[in-house]
């Protein structure tokens, strides 16, 4: 029973798989192959900051959000440590954070060649997954489909990860912001005569589609982008709307998040 419960919620009949959340990761891409490939979607805010970062020629390391290793990790790779938004404005200093406006307007890393950039999900995630593992949002959806709609075509397996949220007691809370992320990427991939979908990423597509004709509006609306805005951080929640901004696809390679 555990095997058939295993393969029924890892949609390992479906080339192309979606799941929330680090235990959901875990499922969809158990027993992904070598040419297979997983993507994580974060849009408030790792995937769509790390996007900028690499934009910039930073290279950025994922890490586990508060892990008291960090800060020794970030020296051990001579790489900086990000800190959160709230700590940046505490101290009045300009810092690297998780806020992708501060990462486009270059707040804190002039001259930074390598970041560690945790976060409390799609970072920990990244962090937990192998090297090969692609950073999507809507910043650069259209580009992640065009550099791995070919492989998909000729058979390679997908894992879509949405990221999600916490509630206060540490649960997962399924994000609607990265179910349109997820969307908007195999929205485009369905474009490009990919086919195989699970009935979870084709809820995705459609969640997309239904936001797509305004998605500004529709982040500020869903309760991530309220909690952001109400704490002054609305301008993230723009930069992230900003669908097909970016042709940069970051790609995990030994660790580090590079341009694939």
């Amino acid at each position: 029973m555990a095997e058939v419960r295993a393969a029924a919620h890892g949609q390992s009949s479906y080339a192309v798989r979606l799941e929330v959340g680090p235990t959901g990761a875990a499922a969809v891409t158990a027993g992904l192959g070598r040419d297979d490939v997983a993507v994580v979607v974060d849009v408030l805010s790792f995937t769509t900051t790390l996007g900028v970062a690499v934009e910039r020629g930073i290279e950025v390391r994922p890490c586990r959000w508060r892990d008291q290793r960090a800060a020794a990790y970030a020296v051990e790779h001579d790489a900086v440590l990000a800190v959160g938004r709230f700590e940046a404005a505490s101290v009045g200093v300009r810092l690297p954070t998780l806020s992708p406006a501060a990462m486009l307007r270059g707040d804190g890393v002039e001259g930074v060649e390598r970041l560690v950039l945790p976060s409390p999900n799609g970072s920990s995630i990244c962090a937990l997954l192998a090297d090969g593992v692609v950073a999507a949002s809507l910043r650069n959806a259209t580009a992640a489909a065009d550099a791995l709609a070919p492989a998909l075509r000729q058979g390679s397996v997908l894992a879509v990860v949405a990221s999600g949220e916490r509630w206060p007691d540490g649960s997962l809370r399924p994000a609607a912001e990265d179910v349109w992320g997820a969307g908007a990427l195999l929205a485009a991939l369905l474009e490009r005569g990919v086919t195989g979908l699970s009935p979870e990423a084709e809820l995705a597509v459609a969640s997309w589609r239904a936001v797509a004709g305004d998605p500004v509006v529709a982040l500020h609306a869903c309760a991530g982008g309220r909690e952001l805005a109400a704490a002054g951080f609305g301008a993230d929640v723009d930069v992230a709307a900003e669908v097909d901004a970016s042709t940069v696809v970051p790609v995990l390679v030994g660790g580090v998040f590079v341009a694939g």
